[in-house]
């Protein structure tokens, strides 16, 4: 599908996924802590207020593990590492394109609801890039480029003020033009909506206006060097001010955009489907149909859809599965690393929501940061990734991947596996041993071994973990109310280590579920956003990851390789390092 041209790169706006860190972007890993760093925020809890019960009592815990253990199936020990090498794309090369047909893809979760504004799902994000495009994306390589802008931003004022040009041959599903317009008309929304999880990606903004019908200005408190890597994903998503009008709060149920595809409709927890956008304005490269994302949440049933080809594509392949699929001559599988984590979130200050001023929880747990420093010297993340991914997956110990051009040794670095110091540190909080957590976990087969070999792990540090199966999109709302203990849960990671940062661990962040709040990592945060140049956000990033690995509000585990499986008689599938697998160029081949 054709797009418009590249520009040439600038330090400001764009990165190469595996450049080298300059030398002078690192830092020493063991900084010491900020003498005015300040605690988490908020009075503490009443100490006769109940907390929620656990959805599984001890006892039953117990049996529910035994239960689990039983059921899931292991990770078999192999005797050859892995081959991870990077495909991202299947292309579609000099193949003969079969124009039309209805491409069927197995989604692993049920995506949340599809408004840009809201979503937190990356589920969401595989089904709104069919029909939701952005002013920016990323491409293979991870290099920033144009979409419904036409060339990146251009800075004046000091970086104060940021012009964005626009598309003028683009037009809304419904046939409302796409204008200057109607891109403020959704900023506005994602800064201005109560619940939107958009208004801290796109920074310090003072206002919002269009120069003309093709030129958006933002203009800005203090210089925001992440915005153009925020608008590549949900927060430049823009939608028709028409239907925004029409539907209001409910606009996910009918979501209108600019994309190759338009929705069609949403059988909840089974299908969503979208179908050809004539009004697209390269209407003639887009070649199929309809798509519709089936939600499949069985990996092996994944699997065994795709072998038979009753599915095209799916999505998180399992590592029990991968080498079976790579085998087939009839599936292709593509593999990128991951600019995300999966992590542990502790529950501290989360009482009353996602946003809301945190108030301190009275638990050991939540209140002495001992408890969770033992917690993250009990979990040994090397034996993890061999153990439950026989190596598919690499270690992760902060939201910053070692490939980025911000990495640094502090972010690099990863606390020890220690669980005699952590059974001493647990002797100093005074807690009695085992110490007892929940920990509520998305119910599926990987996950749940993941849980098993942690419950495992940190029994040996002092720990009892009981284990909580829910169904992913149950969980996404049990997160944001705050409604737990511990939770494991990933993000899939945005090229700018901003993205995976501000939101989870700023003050108020819109995806700061565990409560967390520190003046000093929210003033480190706004400086490193505020920057232009590469080492000194990496250093400021740097000293960040320092203080959360001392705080330790939300525990990195690992990062995920995205294995996305697809049969041989389609193309034009790609899978980038933010994991959103791409359709929108997708077509049926003819077979070889």
């Amino acid at each position: 599908m054709a797009r418009p041209p590249r520009p040439s790169r600038t330090a400001s706006a764009s990165r190469a996924a595996g450049a080298s860190r300059p030398a002078s972007a690192s830092r020493a890993a063991g900084a010491s802590r900020p003498a005015g760093a300040s605690r988490p925020a908020g009075a503490s809890r009443p100490a006769g207020a109940s907390r929620r019960r656990a959805l599984v009592l001890p006892a039953l815990a117990a049996a529910a593990a035994l239960a689990l253990t039983a059921c899931v199936p292991q990770q078999p020990a192999g005797t050859n590492p892995p081959v991870k090498q990077d495909v991202t794309t299947a292309p579609i090369g000099d193949k003969t394109i079969v124009e039309g047909g209805d491409l069927v893809m197995a989604l692993s979760a049920e995506p949340d609801a599809l408004d840009p504004t809201t979503s937190s799902s990356l589920y969401t994000r595989y089904v709104m890039e069919t029909m939701c495009q952005k002013l920016y994306d990323i491409d293979a390589e991870g290099d920033l480029v144009p979409f419904l802008a036409t060339e990146l931003p251009s800075l004046s004022d000091g970086g104060l003020t940021v012009d964005i040009p626009l598309r003028t041959d683009a037009v809304f599903a419904d046939g409302t033009p796409f204008d200057a317009e109607a891109v403020v008309t959704t900023l506005r929304r994602h800064l201005d909506k109560p619940d939107s999880s958009r208004a801290s990606e796109l920074g310090p903004v003072t206002g919002v206006e269009a120069l003309d019908d093709d030129t958006v200005r933002l203009t800005y408190e203090r210089p925001f060097a992440p915005l153009t890597a925020a608008l590549a994903d949900r927060a430049g998503m823009i939608m028709s001010p028409t239907a925004l009008e029409a539907e209001g709060d409910d606009f996910g149920d009918a979501p209108v955009c600019v994309g190759p595809f338009k929705f069609v409709d949403r059988v909840p927890q089974t299908s969503i489907t979208v179908e050809r956008d004539p009004l697209y304005y390269d209407a003639d490269d887009v070649h199929l149909d309809t798509i519709t994302y089936r939600i499949i949440t069985d990996a092996s049933i994944r699997a065994a859809n795709v072998r038979a080809g009753d599915v095209q594509v799916a999505d998180s392949m399992s590592t029990m599965d991968v080498d079976a699929l790579m085998a087939d001559d009839g599936v292709t599988v593509l593999q990128v690393g991951s600019f995300g984590y999966q992590g542990l979130t502790v529950n501290i200050g989360n009482q009353d929501g996602v946003g809301t001023d945190p108030v301190q929880i009275d638990t050991p747990l939540a209140s002495d940061v001992r408890v969770r420093q033992a917690l993250a010297m009990s979990i040994d993340r090397d034996s993890l990734v061999q153990s439950v991914f026989g190596g598919w997956n690499d270690t992760a110990c902060s939201p910053i991947p070692p490939t980025s051009p911000f990495a640094t040794a502090a972010s690099d670095d990863c606390p020890g596996y220690d669980p005699e110091g952590a059974k001493r540190l647990l002797a100093e909080a005074g807690v009695t041993t085992p110490y007892e957590i929940e920990m509520q976990v998305s119910n599926n087969a990987d996950t749940l071994r993941l849980a098993q070999a942690l419950q495992a792990q940190v029994a040996d540090g002092g720990f009892r973990l009981s284990i909580t199966p829910v169904e992913y999109s149950t969980l996404l709302d049990v997160q944001s109310r705050g409604d737990f203990d511990a939770l494991q849960l990933g993000w899939s990671g945005r090229v700018d280590p901003n993205g995976n940062m501000v939101n989870f661990l700023r003050t108020g962040g819109g995806n700061n579920y565990s409560g967390y709040s520190d003046a000093r990592v929210d003033e480190l945060l706004a400086d490193a956003a505020a920057s232009i140049d590469v080492d000194e956000r990496a250093a400021l990033y740097g000293e960040v990851v320092t203080q959360v690995q001392e705080d330790e509000p939300l525990i990195y585990l690992y990062r995920t390789r995205s294995l996305t499986a697809l049969t041989t008689e389609v193309a034009g599938v790609s899978t980038y390092a933010d994991g959103v697998v791409r359709l929108s160029d997708a077509a049926f081949v003819e077979g070889e």
